[in-house]
């Protein structure tokens, strides 16, 4: 047991300290996702004016098409907004602020992680990045290449990526985890919990066994997977594996942290990091596809990967701890 908190508070000084990093380059992704939308030329013929006739729910090709005409340039603003709301409500709680419980991780252990939503957030973040990757490296070793959905303008293609986590929240966490999670755990009919149980799940709903979340957290993993190689704008087979990963994640940290973080890891896959690669493709006049290998994605890739490893083990020893403690987490 001594052990355990050894190793963890061993572990809490450099985890806490990359957290901290990525947070601060998550901020700045905010306006340079600005500069791309509004300032750069990555859309050539296009710009922000851009019509659109409609959005979809889930993923394009799949769900429904809301049937609204918009601006990108305006719809981009909007889901910009959001994922600021979202970010500064993580940012605040839902028990500690974001900069408290890094604190208090570094000086009193592992009772503290879960306190603030975004530092869960950015955890579960790089734990899913650094599966990402060994998927792929184990998928290119057998000749499997994960290539993005053709698309005929880099302006339309990287507003695609901003609202996805918006749209695709919607239909695979909150439709089909959040609902019949309320099915299975409310016990009864109130409106009220029933929106709230849709915002955080395990905090307003009495999720005893997590059996049947699990199965039902895999099952639509496994969708979000397949919808991504199967939608009218698709990857590559070899995104099945990668995405579905992603849901899993995502679904889990939807039922025990709620919409919020979910959403932001959703966010950070997409807007964070292609709002530097489209940035820099701008600058340099060069396609999106050469920026997965320039040093400065080389270089958040590293940062993502210790990040991710070290949040994985301190999850694992956690774990590991709770069972041996009567203790309840949260």
């Amino acid at each position: 047991m001594l052990e355990l908190d050894k190793i963890t508070r061993v572990l809490s000084i450099p985890y806490s300290g990359f957290i901290s990093v990525i947070f601060g380059i998550m901020i700045l992704s905010f306006p340079i996702g600005c500069y791309v939308m509004f300032n750069s030329n990555i859309g050539n013929t296009i710009n922000f004016q851009y019509p659109l006739d409609g959005l979809n729910l889930f993923l394009g090709g799949l769900g429904y098409k809301l049937p609204v005409s918009f601006e990108i340039g305006d719809g981009f603003i909007i889901a910009w907004v959001i994922y600021v709301v979202l970010f500064s409500i993580s940012f605040l709680g839902p028990q500690g602020t974001f900069m408290k419980t890094l604190s208090r991780i570094m000086s009193e252990g592992w009772k503290t992680f879960n306190e603030n939503a975004l530092v869960n957030m950015i955890s579960w973040f790089t734990i899913l990045i650094l599966f990402s990757i060994l998927v792929d490296f184990v998928q290119q070793s057998v000749g499997v290449k994960i290539e993005l959905p053709q698309t005929q303008n880099a302006l339309i293609r990287f507003f695609q990526l901003a609202v996805a986590p918006l749209t695709e929240e919607s239909g695979f966490r909150i439709l089909l985890i959040g609902i019949p999670l309320f099915m299975i755990y409310s016990g009864g009919t109130s409106w009220k919990l029933f929106f709230k149980s849709l915002w955080r799940p395990s905090h307003y709903l009495r999720i005893t066994n997590y059996k049947k979340a699990m199965v039902l957290i895999i099952t639509i993993g496994l969708f979000f997977g397949a919808a991504h190689i199967i939608s009218g704008t698709p990857w590559s087979p070899g995104k099945f594996s990668q995405a579905t990963i992603a849901g899993i994640i995502i679904g889990w940290v939807y039922i025990r942290y709620g919409l919020a973080p979910a959403i932001l890891i959703h966010w950070a896959t997409n807007y964070f990091i292609f709002s530097y690669l489209f940035f820099i493709s701008s600058l340099n006049q060069t396609p999106i596809s050469d920026q997965f290998s320039n040093p400065f994605s080389n270089t958040l890739e590293g940062i993502f990967v210790v990040t991710g490893t070290i949040s994985f083990i301190i999850k694992i020893l956690s774990y590991i701890k709770s069972k041996r403690e009567p203790v309840l987490q949260h």
